[in-house]
This record gives structure tokens, C-alpha cells and sequence, in this order.
């Protein structure tokens, strides 16, 4: 089992207070978030960029495997994922959808990277922890 781990800390109320997050590799120490930060247009982290970042590498990794299962070295493999929190929700803010946006440059035909790559958005182990709408749009060259 392969285990990696991030912590926040948080202090004061929820509007007023901050937090850091810390990853485990030291990839980032100290960074700050706010209830600005998330909510509202301040320039900072936050939680859901984070969960983008993760399901993106995670999603362009994944491809890259099933590619390279294939026969298929992609040249490159570009990501996003935007991930849409709904703040009125009953019961709290939830994450409602992910959703993809990867541009695939390999030598290989257009249908087999956009069969791969819609089985890489079930099967990343990112994707399958969201329980949220996963959409997705490909473009190849």
C-alpha cells in the first residue's frame, strides 16, 4: 500500500482565520488559504485547485500508461481539470463535477488516443475518488 499524506493547519474563524498546507514530499510548506482564497477572488490556494492539480497529473499519467500499454509514447499529454464547488448545496458546499480538458500529441490514430483517453478518465484512481459528474473533451495533434 503506498501511502502520501498533506496537512492544513487552521486558525481563527471562518471568514476571518487562515490556514497553510503542507505536503508531505515538501513539494509546498506554509501555503496559505483563506475563506478569500476559496470563496471568494483572492489570489491564493485552495482545496479544489489542489484536487485539479491531483486529478489532472494523475489522469495524464494514467493515459500515459494505458498509451505506452498500447505501444503508444505520446509526445505530450496537457491537462486540466476544473473542478466546479457549489457553495449553496444543502448541507454544505460540494464538489458537483470535474471536468477534463487534455490535448494529446502522439503518433498513433485519433480514435484509438480518444478510446484510450475515455478509459483513462474512469479508470484514474483520482477520477474514481470524486463522486462527482466527470466530463471531458480531447483534442489530438
Amino acid at each position: 500500500m503506498i501511502e502520501k499524506f498533506a496537512s492544513a493547519v487552521w486558525t481563527g474563524s471562518l471568514k476571518e482565520g487562515g490556514g497553510t498546507l503542507t505536503a508531505q514530499s515538501g513539494a509546498f510548506t506554509g501555503l496559505p488559504y483563506t475563506h478569500a482564497t476559496r470563496f471568494g477572488d483572492k489570489k491564493g490556494a485552495n482545496p479544489e485547485e489542489l484536487i485539479g492539480a491531483a486529478h489532472a497529473g494523475c489522469y495524464s499519467m494514467f493515459l500515459a500508461a494505458l498509451m505506452g500499454g498500447e505501444g503508444i509514447t505520446p509526445d505530450s499529454i496537457e491537462t486540466t481539470s476544473t473542478i466546479s464547488l457549489d457553495p449553496t448545496t444543502e448541507g454544505g458546499p460540494t464538489v458537483k463535477k470535474a471536468h477534463l480538458v487534455t490535448k494529446v500529441k502522439a503518433d498513433a490514430p485519433e480514435a484509438k488516443i480518444r478510446d484510450l483517453a475515455e478509459k483513462a478518465k474512469a479508470g484514474c484512481p483520482i477520477s474514481k475518488l470524486l463522486k462527482a459528474e466527470i466530463t471531458m473533451e480531447v483534442s489530438v495533434g
